[in-house]
């Protein structure tokens, strides 16, 4: 499998690879941030108490659009072949990022949204960097992928949380609302996972996975420094 992994990228992974880095060179920063639209910022902010319905959706739209967050899962689950293996590690993302999302907006426990971005981005590096087996051959050592998950799953939740106090949120009808928002969230989650489960399934059945899966993850890793230097960038500007 490691033989496999260290194949030369081909043309075709080549030709990949440069055409998403300038993809995304070109957008804007916000892009990366998957910040609060104003749309949704003045109907949260025009309104008042219990509103379950609006903020479940808003969960799921920000997981579904969270570039960040879907490369992350992407990362997770890319070596994961049993469904029992991909429930156990995104449950313990979920468990992650409920537990800050909800505790960092009731604490009001306020943090730079960009160096937090800057640190979900970096999750995405060492996602691909664990996939790869680098962290093996560089100390001989393989930290715990459940652990790591988790952190970053706290690290993600904080993300959350900063969005929410972007909104700016009556304190009447707070909780139930940040429960909805989570719940969204985790539909989202869902959702999105599943679409990525039916594509890396197919991709699996094909000869060139494994091949390919070296090349895959130093794209990965390249779109994880790309968000970490957007978000940096973004805090020093600022």
């Amino acid at each position: 499998m490691i033989d496999l992994l260290k194949q030369t990228l081909n043309k075709k992974s080549i030709l990949l690879f440069l055409g998403l880095i300038t993809v995304l060179a070109g957008l804007a920063p916000e892009v990366f941030a998957h910040g609060v639209t104003e749309g949704d910022k003045g109907y949260i902010q025009e309104n008042s108490g219990m509103m379950l319905v609006p903020f479940i959706y808003l969960g799921a739209k920000h997981m579904v659009t969270g570039y960040d967050h879907l490369l992350f899962l992407f990362g997770v689950v890319f070596f994961l072949f049993r469904l029992k293996d991909v429930g156990i590690y995104v449950t313990l993302f979920a468990v992650g990022h409920s537990i800050t999302l909800i505790s960092g907006v009731l604490l009001n426990f306020s943090v730079s949204a960009y160096i937090i971005d800057a640190i979900i981005g970096f999750s995405i590096v060492y996602k691909a960097l664990d996939n790869m087996g680098a962290y093996q051959r560089w100390f001989g050592y393989q930290p715990s992928a459940k652990i790591a998950t988790l952190i970053f799953g706290l690290f993600h939740g904080w993300g959350l949380a900063t969005k929410i106090q972007d909104f700016e949120v009556s304190p009447d009808g707070l909780i139930p609302n940040l429960v909805a928002f989570n719940v969204g969230v985790e539909l989202g989650q869902v959702l999105a996972l599943a679409m990525i489960l039916i594509g890396i399934s197919y991709w699996r059945r094909s000869p060139g996975f494994m091949q390919h899966a070296y090349s895959a993850n130093a794209v990965l890793m390249v779109c994880g420094f790309i968000f970490v230097g957007y978000q940096m960038t973004g805090y020093y500007v600022t």
